[in-house]
């Protein structure tokens, strides 16, 4: 049987597969020889870079954020409001409210 016979689509990619940045595994004493080039090209294509001693990871080279979210607004909608939240509420005071 063909790969190209018809009717048999290959199942598409998961679509964060196609926002998922290329990683790049170096050894530390590579990445000192090259550290200026790999930043510029994690900048400028999204590349991740880890970092690794003796085969173990310590440490990773990202991009930032390229709008990172405010700090105004971003719990909206997060809250449940169950009453008036400013009238005092004399009732759990018992004899000490009034």
């Amino acid at each position: 049987m063909s790969p190209s016979r018809k009717g048999a689509a290959a199942a598409p990619a998961p679509s964060s597969a196609l926002d998922a940045p290329t990683t790049i595994e170096i050894k530390a004493s590579v990445f000192k020889n090259t550290c200026l080039e790999l930043m510029d090209d994690v900048h400028d294509h999204r590349k991740q870079v880890v970092i690794t001693k003796h085969g173990a990871a310590v440490a990773k080279l990202v991009a930032p954020d390229a709008n990172p979210p405010s700090a105004f607004g971003f719990m909206r909608g997060t809250l449940l409001a169950h009453g008036d939240l400013v009238a005092p509420d004399f009732e759990p005071w018992g004899e000490l409210g009034k």
